[in-house]
């Protein structure tokens, strides 16, 4: 007999597996995984009966990393709904946009989130409201209506850097792989503790609810990023790994709090979000006494494309752990040239990445001709530029929207980045192109300067000059007290560009 692949069944293996595990922790609230499915269940009754959800109706989700939110990731497909976990950090007029462009029926929104009104959604406050209509619910076991494992389970709206936020539709069949190549990969077990420090509205926070949750792992639930946070729990919950972003990571290693904090459970920390350089993997690996290794991914490929590990029967190389990685198991990448051939794996040649697999978005919420667009010729074009060097590791140079062309010659503004976050007095950086009459652009670099420490402009520039080719050095250095950041700590490189 065919079953239909859906992260349903992950529930329900832990459900029979594990029922007295702690499988999720949130604050001093502990909830077994028999309580999380109860609760994913009476969830799915309140919303196919109270809220009159039908199969396929979209159920928006605006609120922080919490328990709530990680059980709707199973609640909502047990209805038959749609989840569409909401970026707090939109604006109220972009989240409109997201609410009317998806037609949601339901939204659940936090009370510390903006109201979003007018929309024609049902609206249910988490709280004690919440609480009162789950208690409402039968206790016994809410049957699915039948699946088909092409169908949308979630759509995640993408930040809006190029336009208004696009819905990224991602199937029950792509959810379940992702995890199934995800935990391969990386190694992962029902004893790891992975605490969610990327928020859940991106792209499952790299797809942890589900393959934690199949493997009887346990979920450490943070609201909100707090560095000091972060170390407590690492500390107080025996925390195995953690996915951040290059920001997060700066604020773990700059909080004071790090020296008076047991961290020795670590296993690994993985960078993800924009490639993070050397010296901060080293770093990581030196303070931490963990590996440390990169991730790569967007949420158009649902989300994990590669991982910097080291190869089987090799030896360990900090050098490979800071590129962008190999191909986690069931991804096809490639790096293509203009006339979409492979270029050669010289670490020299750059091509855009492209990459296939079963995983992958279905498209674009009713947009066919972006979706076309983003999968020409059966590939996904990602719009990273990257060379590969001869083992297969790929090494992201830049954006191809990013790749600032100074007299004909390319400039690679991750390569500026990395030399000038070598500085000591950087914390934060980031590198875009600037006109000038002459030649064409020229790069200008966006500065946020560590508490304590002072630099100047001329200082980074010559810091710069001294270490890579003149023309790389940026013209200009602009300093602001923290850099405009994303929903997950990415820097806003648009956002930069405006301000110039």
């Amino acid at each position: 007999m065919e079953v239909p692949l859906t992260p349903l069944d992950f529930l329900e293996r832990a459900r029979r597996l594990f029922p007295a595990r702690v499988g999720v922790v949130e604050g001093d609230r502990r909830f077994t995984y028999a309580d999380f499915a109860a609760r994913a269940h009476r969830l799915a009754h309140a919303l196919r009966g109270h809220l009159a959800v039908a199969p396929g109706d979209r159920v928006a989700w605006l609120c922080g990393n919490t328990h709530e939110l990680l059980e709707a990731y199973y609640g909502v497909l047990l209805a038959g709904g749609v989840l569409v976990p909401l970026n707090i950090r939109l604006a109220p007029a972009e989240l409109r946009h997201c609410l009317a462009d998806c037609g949601a029926t339901v939204l659940v929104r936090h009370p510390d989130q903006p109201d979003v009104a007018p929309h024609r959604a049902r609206e249910v406050l988490l709280g004690d409201a919440y609480e009162d209509l789950l208690a409402a619910q039968p206790a016994e076991p809410a049957e699915p209506p039948p699946v088909e494992e092409g169908a949308t389970a979630e759509i995640f709206y993408t930040s809006g850097t190029t336009g208004s936020p696009r819905g990224v539709m991602l199937t029950h069949r792509g959810l379940y792989l992702h995890a199934v190549h995800s935990a391969l990969t990386g190694g992962l077990t029902g004893d790891d503790v992975i605490l969610h420090t990327i928020p859940l509205f991106h792209v499952n926070g790299w797809g942890t609810p589900h393959y934690v949750t199949a493997l009887g792992g346990v979920h450490v639930m943070l609201p909100r990023f707090d560095a000091a946070e972060v170390l407590r729990l690492v500390e107080a919950e025996r925390v195995t790994r953690l996915f951040v972003v290059p920001t997060m990571m700066r604020s773990i290693l700059d909080e004071p709090a790090l020296a008076g904090r047991d961290v020795s459970s670590l296993r690994q920390v993985s960078i993800g979000g924009a490639p993070p350089g050397p010296e901060l993997l080293a770093e990581v690996e030196d303070r931490l006494g963990c590996t440390c290794i990169s991730g790569y991914g967007l949420t158009e490929s649902g989300p994990t494309l590669t991982r910097s590990l080291d190869k089987p029967g090799e030896p360990p190389s900090r050098a490979r752990r800071a590129t962008t990685g190999l191909p986690i198991v069931g991804v096809d990448v490639r790096v293509l040239g203009d006339d979409d051939a492979e270029v050669p794996w010289d670490g020299r040649t750059p091509g855009e990445i492209c990459a296939r697999s079963n995983h992958v978005m279905a498209g674009y919420w009713e947009a066919p001709e972006a979706t076309a667009e983003a999968l020409r010729g059966g590939w996904l074009r990602t719009g990273d530029i990257a060379v590969v060097d001869a083992d297969g590791y790929l090494r992201i140079v830049d954006r191809k929207k990013d790749l600032i062309i100074s007299g004909g010659e390319n400039v690679s503004s991750v390569e500026v980045e990395h030399c000038l976050a070598a500085h000591p007095a950087v914390v934060e950086v980031a590198v875009v192109g600037a006109p000038h009459e002459r030649w064409g652009e020229v790069p200008r670099a966006w500065v946020a300067v560590r508490p304590g420490t002072h630099a100047t402009e001329d200082e980074l520039i010559g810091w710069v000059r001294d270490r890579l080719a003149h023309f790389k050095a940026p013209r200009e250095v602009r300093f602001l007290d923290e850099l405009p950041k994303g929903g997950t700590g990415k820097i806003l490189k648009a956002d930069l560009r405006e301000r110039a």
